[in-house]
């Protein structure tokens, strides 16, 4: 069940493929499976709070590891679930194991409990640039996998996740995984070698966003408005349009062309952003950011199997 979009461009209000979503109960695919968190970092804390807030888990039915003792009671504390640092037994209470670590550590993380994530257990990997397949060789008689590509605002319940699938994967084990990360946004399926792709757009686009509205905010400034009036209005519309691309279904061009009236004010606006190369400048920065994961991904690998032959 993919997501798609009822424009051709691949732009609108999200659906379902393969029928309604009442063929399965979204609350309860998650619930009874004790969900572990390898890594108890900003992702997990979104994760965790996403579970508990949209009622796809309870307390009791999570575990988080981490290495800092200020974070494991940082978690405990607010979300009342049990943490430790001990990673093996996370995995060996767990049903389904989130990898939340940073991918030059996770070679050593799957070492660590490679003796208890057999192949009755479904893993998440949010490790960037970290493919399937080497999880496979880590983990071997395991081809229950998914790997994850998630984004910051999933910390605000409005994240956009890709998700790739081992191949073979179970229908049951894809819901799941799509349940846990629909609790702090939306989902996609792509082919495992679009990941980078992935990155270089929803990974890293938040931040062209924030720079977008920062610069809209300025503009404003320039032009008289008081600075907290200006972040206020520069935010809300931001996030007003990207609302009425949404639900509208319509293409952003569409979209744009009903604001631009003959001869007005927002058309004079678009020249300039045309002759500024706007659109041109974002098409380059995902290009841009889509080599350089591919390059991070290369360059973790290569220190994760050089750290590999060191303590070998």
């Amino acid at each position: 069940m993919k997501l798609l979009y009822r424009t051709g461009e691949g732009v609108g209000k999200p659906q379902v493929e393969g029928g309604s979503l009442g063929q399965y109960n979204r609350a309860l695919m998650l619930r009874g499976p004790c969900i572990g968190f390898i890594g108890g970092g900003n992702m997990s804390e979104a994760l965790i709070g996403g579970l508990l807030r949209t009622g796809r888990a309870r307390p009791e039915e999570l575990f988080a590891t981490d290495i800092l003792s200020g974070r494991r009671e940082f978690l405990a504390g607010r979300f009342a679930i049990r943490t430790s640092h001990d990673n093996r037994s996370a995995a060996a209470q767990s049903h389904i194991i989130i990898l939340s670590v940073e991918p030059q550590h996770l070679d050593e993380v799957l070492k660590e409990i490679r003796g208890e994530a057999g192949a009755d257990k479904l893993i998440v990997s949010v490790a960037a640039g970290y493919p399937i397949a080497r999880i496979i060789k880590h983990l071997p008689g395991s081809n229950r996998i998914v790997r994850a590509m998630p984004n910051t605002p999933s910390i605000a319940g409005e994240g956009m996740t890709a998700l790739a699938y081992a191949p073979g994967l179970p229908e049951d084990d894809q819901v799941r995984a799509r349940q846990l990360f629909e609790s702090v946004g939306k989902v996609v399926t792509v082919e495992e070698r679009l990941m980078d792709a992935v990155t270089g757009l929803s990974g890293s686009g938040p931040a062209y966003v924030c720079m977008m509205i920062e610069a809209l905010a300025d503009g404003g400034v320039k032009m008289g408005l008081p600075r907290q009036t200006a972040a206020a209005l520069a935010v809300q519309t931001v996030a007003g349009a990207a609302r009425m691309v949404l639900e509208s279904g319509e293409h952003p061009a569409v979209l744009r062309d009903r604001v631009a009236s003959p001869g007005g004010a927002t058309i004079a606006g678009l020249h300039e952003l045309e002759s500024g190369r706007l659109r041109s400048a974002l098409i380059s920065a995902v290009e841009a950011a889509v080599r350089r994961s591919s390059e991070l991904g290369q360059e973790s690998l290569s220190t994760g199997e050089n750290e590999s032959c060191n303590i070998g």
